[in-house]
């Protein structure tokens, strides 16, 4: 049996009601722009909070409800093999990516590679400067995929910021050689519609198609005018990378999508879509897609066809991500609620919002639906400085059971199960106590993904973390072995 650390007080209310209300209706006003930061070159965020907010923060760590500042707690069966600070690059720690022996951290100001042979003692092998949010990244063969998703001056390492209402601004998608990991070069970019906010490889023989999820359209900008109602769809040769080019742009939004508010009160109007998970081998994605959710046929990487859309106009203001349980009969979405900038983990909040949405797979075929099960969310108490929110996570390959690593900011890394997709529950934890007690600050856990054995963690300000996770029912995972992984390319981990 394994024990957790939990607070004999922990439903106590963090924060003054009339002050967590204020930020419900902040939050619920919110519209697309508000999804997730942009601060482009600069440091993370902070925003100040009132003198009662800072005062609750302090009384629940004096409390022992919530942990010190910085101060680190995990449940028995988590422990911490290593942290990497940031070094040179000192923007946003982003996306994460393996092959090998390494691992590929993005950051808004670039990527690093990391040797992970000895997890216990990470290697920093290379640095590449490149600034232009949110820099995520992944990697097939000898190729390194990086999102562009901030108005630059050029497609260039050297571009600086510029408004994307002049025509010349450039954002999209650029590719790198990492045949030599110590030497990456950067051979080619693509340019797309509204810049790339996140990717998603569907990898063959060949080719490598990209799917490239962005929106937030204006009609003040050249090169992202609405309506931005699908993905670009680009084709890398793997010989030749630098003739990758746009192929396709479907339109997944026919009646475009959601409209959000005034009709959907709280909910994002869906101009585009955040992230795209697929599983190659079962032909099949998910998409979160700002007000809605997708399930969809890649039968023909170029064309994917929609099987099924789903809304939740009650409690998803920001559908965020999206992952397969290993026997592909659930999928989990994400609800960023308040865009990876507010506490939203909170009794005023609730359970229900900013949280995970557990759907099953019914039917077959193109008949197949996809039916609402439950949420799932942290109760772990959170200080109202604290970012709180669902964010990217991966599967624990366990067979017979559904289990899942999850990032959630500053709530930490979880480890939950959701076997009874209608009584998911957390049953591991790693998390570092607030930042500051006197503002709000966007940090934690962006990325909690599990690699051959061991939970890796790019933290927004601490950097880059190693756990180990020791428990009878995530233990049989350590014997399943990749050579690569990029989790919104979902593995066949056992096998066709």
């Amino acid at each position: 049996m394994i024990s957790l650390r939990m607070s004999p007080v922990r439903r106590r209310r963090l924060g003054a009601a009339t002050a967590a209300a204020g930020l419900l209706a902040t939050l619920l006003m919110a519209g697309p722009a508000a999804a997730t930061p942009d601060p482009g070159d600069t440091a993370t965020a902070r925003t100040g909070v009132s003198a009662a907010q800072e005062a609750e923060a302090r009384a629940a760590i004096n409390s022992g409800e919530v942990p010190g500042v910085d101060e680190i707690v995990h449940s028995a069966n988590i422990t911490q093999l290593a942290n990497v600070p940031k070094d040179a690059l000192k923007g946003i720690n982003t996306d994460l990516a393996f092959q090998g022996k390494y691992a590929f951290a993005g950051n808004y100001d670039g990527f690093r590679i990391f040797d992970i042979s000895n997890p216990r003692s990470p290697r920093t092998v290379a640095q590449v400067l490149c600034p232009g949010s949110q820099n995520d990244v992944s990697v097939s063969g000898n190729l390194l995929f990086l999102s562009t998703d901030s108005s630059r001056s050029d497609n260039s390492c050297a571009s600086t910021t510029q408004p994307a209402t002049e025509k010349s601004s450039w954002e999209g998608m650029k590719i790198f050689d990492i045949s030599d990991k110590r030497n990456p070069k950067y051979v080619a970019a693509v340019e797309t519609a509204c810049g790339s906010h996140t990717h998603t490889l569907v990898p063959e023989r060949r080719n490598v198609y990209v799917y490239v999820s962005s929106y937030a359209p204006s009609a003040a900008f050249p090169d992202c005018r609405p309506p931005h109602d699908g993905i670009s769809i680009i084709k890398v040769p793997r010989n030749a990378p630098e003739r990758a080019a746009v192929v396709n742009f479907p339109v997944l939004f026919p009646d475009g999508g959601n409209p959000g508010a005034p009709e959907n009160p709280g909910v994002s109007s869906t101009t585009g879509c955040h992230d795209i998970t697929v599983l190659p081998s079962k032909d099949l994605a998910a998409g979160a897609c700002m007000g809605d959710g997708l399930l969809f046929s890649i039968k023909d990487s170029e064309h994917p066809k929609i099987i099924d859309r789903v809304q939740d106009n009650v409690n998803f203001a920001f559908w965020h991500s999206a992952t397969f349980n290993r026997t592909t009969d659930k999928v989990v979405f994400t609800d960023e609620l308040g865009g990876g900038g507010a506490a939203t983990c909170n009794e005023e909040i609730g359970p229900k919002r900013g949280a995970n949405g557990i759907y099953d797979i019914v039917g077959r075929g193109d008949h197949r639906k996809l039916v609402f099960r439950s949420y799932f969310k942290i109760d772990r108490p959170q200080a109202d400085t604290e970012v709180c929110v669902a964010h990217n996570g991966s599967i624990i390959p366990v067979k017979g059971r559904d289990l899942m690593v999850q990032a959630w900011y500053q709530g930490g890394v979880s480890v939950w199960d959701f076997t009874d997709s209608s009584k998911p529950k957390e049953i591991g934890y790693f998390e570092r106590g607030p930042v500051s007690t006197d503002a709000v600050t966007t940090a934690g856990s962006w990325s909690a993904y599990y690699y051959n054995g061991y939970i890796y963690s790019n933290d927004i300000a601490k950097g880059f973390d190693v756990l180990k996770i020791d428990d009878r029912r995530t233990d049989p995972a350590k014997r399943v072995r990749l050579d690569e992984l990029n989790v919104q390319t979902q593995p066949e981990y056992f096998g066709h």
